[in-house]
């Protein structure tokens, strides 16, 4: 997934580091203007070490994007899967409602400044499958 990434966006601006979020953030240089997790944190049991990290990161100012499978969609037993040439893969993950993604992030100063749902072919009838907050370190 790495190499995928590194193929979609080149930029001397934007640095991709494989590590293990559920440690200390040990391969930090510096502090950020962005952190980015994008289908991640559904995968992390733990959020009040993620965005304790990530607050950690950020300059003041600093804002965190976060861009998940959405919990209504979780509720209903959607989760990650893909498949390999040994059958489908089910991964691993953790239900987080949307208020604990505000109180882990709330409570290491960073801010909600947006939060939006997106639909499956503009159903916004039925249930939102991807859940985006912006954040802003404070």
């Amino acid at each position: 997934m790495l190499a995928k990434a590194k193929e979609k966006i080149i930029s001397d601006k934007i640095e991709f580091i494989q590590a293990d979020i559920t440690s200390p953030w040990t391969f930090r240089k510096k502090s950020y203007d962005l952190v980015s997790f994008s289908l991640v944190l559904e995968h992390i049991e733990n959020l009040e070490h993620i965005f304790e990290q990530a607050a950690n990161s950020l300059n003041n100012g600093g804002y965190v994007y976060i861009g998940e499978l959405h919990p209504f969609k979780q509720y209903t037993g959607s989760k990650a899967r893909f498949e390999t040439e040994n059958g489908q893969q089910i991964v691993d993950c953790f239900t987080h409602h949307i208020s604990d993604f505000i109180q882990a992030a709330k409570k290491y100063g960073l801010r909600l400044i947006d939060i939006n749902e997106f639909f499956d072919d503009e159903g916004s009838n039925e249930i939102p499958r991807i859940l985006v907050i912006i954040l802003k370190k404070i």
